[in-house]
């Protein structure tokens, strides 16, 4: 059934029996019912003056770098695709970009980093779009998006409006935001705004990879661009590149549990590593937990965990999203058999 009323019938703009499969980093291969490209504000307006909104089930994602499509969607997929980026306020100390929720986000990094723009150099080489990056609200070597987040756009399909949200709205969280809760599914985000610094950057260094990598090239006051190349150069060592091997980055978050859980392992484990969090919390790296239970580098037939990473699963080649599922069911009872700590998966599963 579809809409017209003067208006173009929303399955004039969409393909259908799409493969997926070049359009997620797992390399997975989904067929989705209907598919299109959203590359303008405009066309979502379009689509819910066709009544697609109202009459179709749908989901939307970005480069779909932290997707795992399960098996074929009976549903419409829509891939944001808005460009751009520029510069909307700027001072002595501080710039504000806002950008389109298809920019590439390493891309992104890249941009600032030209232009002596601090606050996001830590994120380099993180996959994805930039509208993706609030939902999961990205982060690594002690930065996350929150940092620098100002505000977003997004389209409210059952307002038929475009809102924005600022920061405290978006509910941020350690890889979570407003829009893995009350808000899952139901909007879609246009355009993100960060506000970085242009001097007195606050650089951050402190992981032991990144200090490392820096003392060994004799680098004892580093500035950005020396952050951003540490973390691309560290982030390559550790991890697959999608283009060669399919893979999701990483499949769990760090879990975090509480001091006397800690405790308890710390006796067992005293070479555990930790990182001590407000209240009385410690963040576990999930990849120490699986490797410990002897799964980094194991393979089960398409699917294995990556030989210099073991948080990462990857696709040999052929895996379908239940094989992948499988695997991960396998590390996550592992983990939970020896160390008592339920794994949960930070990538965005979809059936």
């Amino acid at each position: 059934m579809t809409k017209s009323d003067g208006n173009r019938s929303y399955t004039q703009m969409f393909n259908k029996g799409v493969d997926l499969s070049d359009f997620n980093t797992l390399g997975i291969s989904a067929n989705a019912l209907l598919y299109t490209e959203i590359k303008g504000k405009e066309q979502l307006s379009e689509l819910a003056a066709s009544g697609f909104f109202e009459l179709e089930s749908w989901f939307v994602f970005g480069g779909g770098s932290n997707v795992l499509f399960k098996s074929n969607l009976d549903r419409a997929v829509i891939r944001m695709a808005i460009s751009g980026i520029r510069v909307t306020e700027e001072s002595d100390k501080e710039v504000r970009v806002q950008m389109g929720a298809g920019e590439d986000w390493h891309g992104i990094v890249e941009w600032a980093v030209n232009r002596n723009y601090g606050g996001i150099e830590n994120l380099a080489l993180i996959p994805g779009t930039a509208g993706a990056a609030p939902i999961q609200n990205i982060g690594a070597y002690g930065a996350e998006l929150a940092d620098v987040f100002e505000e977003l756009e997004l389209y409210n399909p059952e307002l038929k409006k475009f809102q924005i949200l600022n920061k405290e709205e978006c509910r941020f969280g350690y890889r979570d935001s407003i829009f893995k809760h009350e808000l899952k599914g139901k909007t879609i985000i246009t355009g993100i705004t960060l506000r970085l610094t242009k001097s007195g950057h606050a650089v951050n260094s402190s992981y032991a990879s990144l200090e490392n990598y820096l003392e060994e090239r004799g680098v004892d006051k580093p500035q950005i661009k020396d952050v951003f190349e540490a973390v691309v150069d560290v982030r390559k060592s550790k991890l697959p590149d999608p283009e060669l091997i399919g893979n999701a980055g990483s499949f769990f978050k760090n879990p975090v549990i509480g001091q006397q859980t800690y405790q308890t392992l710390k006796k067992r484990y005293s070479e555990m590593p930790s990182f001590r969090m407000e209240n009385n919390l410690y963040k576990i790296p999930a990849g120490w937990l699986i490797e410990k239970t002897g799964w980094k580098g194991k393979r089960i037939g398409n699917v294995g965990c990556y030989k210099n990473q073991a948080l990462v699963i990857v696709n040999h080649g052929g895996a379908t999203g239940e094989e992948i599922m499988k695997f991960a069911a396998g590390v996550q009872k592992s983990v939970s058999d020896k160390f008592g700590i339920d794994l949960v998966p930070e990538v965005n599963i979809i059936d």
